[in-house]
């Protein structure tokens, strides 16, 4: 396949984009800097540098060179503006598609925060997502639009918190404890959280991009099988970073530290049994000894 990464250099898309060209596919990496050009590169891309709220820049791509785009671009910087501006280029592109060529494909990176805050409740990918976390609350209109758009075979995956090497959201956890010696989150005790590592994750990008012709207006959530509980969480990160054992909880004062509190328990159905897919590495706090010490060699 040929597919475009937007966002090639990112956390989630670096690991995506490697995982297409190790298994043999064409892949043009987009990243905003010319300086990161040269890391796509020497990772067998070719790189796009290109500015994805401009789609005039990299939509040219699309008439006849890309089978796939994979958009994994999202920062917090005014995120819903930036999605719905890829969708809306990606859904144009599609129509003009010459004569004879598929529909293009395209995988939207959503997130599990979608289902909203639940200890208890089991969700699936098949859940209506009609309570989702506030900061997210646009992301169902976006699902909609790509899994609905007649241009394109639409798809959504769903990650959960990420995990892994320079260790995503964990990177905050490890630097304060290493500073304060104290481990803190938000909300109160007895949370769960849907975790996931890079790798699996961009297992299950693979799997479902190279199946996408067959996989139109499908959801997939993507998060271990059994979610952890916050606390153990919290108290391995205590555990390897040698700060105090006594976790403190602090009240919620914005949005985004209300999705850092939530609780999701949306064990994943589909990529198993569509694609067979299944998480191989081990759970944060099975490996929390090994993912600290990948997070420290990371800074170095």
């Amino acid at each position: 396949m040929r597919v475009l990464v937007l966002g090639a250099t990112g956390f989630i898309g670096n690991g995506v984009a490697q995982a297409f060209v190790r298994n043999g596919h064409f892949v043009y990496g987009q990243t905003r800097s010319s300086s990161k050009a040269a890391q796509l590169a020497a990772q067998e891309m070719t790189p796009v540098v290109a500015d994805p709220t401009k789609p005039e820049t990299w939509t040219q791509l699309l008439q006849d060179d890309v089978d796939l785009v994979i958009d994994c671009s999202a920062s917090m910087a005014d995120l819903k503006s930036l999605a719905e501006s890829i969708v809306s280029a990606v859904k144009e592109a599609g129509k003009k598609r010459p004569s004879g060529y598929p529909p293009l494909n395209i995988i939207y990176t959503s997130g599990t925060w979608n289902h909203g805050n639940n200890r208890t409740k089991i969700v699936t990918e098949l859940s209506p997502t009609t309570s989702p976390m506030e900061l997210v609350a646009w992301r169902s209109a976006v699902e909609k639009t790509v899994l609905g758009a007649p241009e394109v075979n639409g798809i959504v995956i769903r990650p959960g918190l990420l995990y892994g090497y320079s260790a995503s959201l964990l990177a905050t956890l490890f630097e304060q404890a290493e500073a304060t010696k104290q481990v803190s989150w938000y909300g109160k005790p007895g949370g769960r959280l849907g975790a996931i590592h890079i790798d699996d994750l961009a297992d299950l990008y693979l799997r479902v991009g190279e199946a996408s012709p067959t996989l139109k207006g499908i959801v997939f959530d993507v998060v271990n099988p059994a979610s952890e509980s916050t606390d153990d969480v919290l108290r391995a990160i205590a555990r390897v970073t040698g700060a105090d054992p006594n976790i403190v909880y602090k009240e919620i004062t914005n949005p985004f530290e209300a999705c850092m509190a939530s609780s999701q328990i949306c064990p994943p159905s589909l990529g198993r049994a569509l694609l067979g897919w299944f998480p191989k590495k081990r759970s944060l706090v099975d490996g929390m000894d090994q993912y600290y010490a990948a997070w420290k060699a990371s800074r170095s």
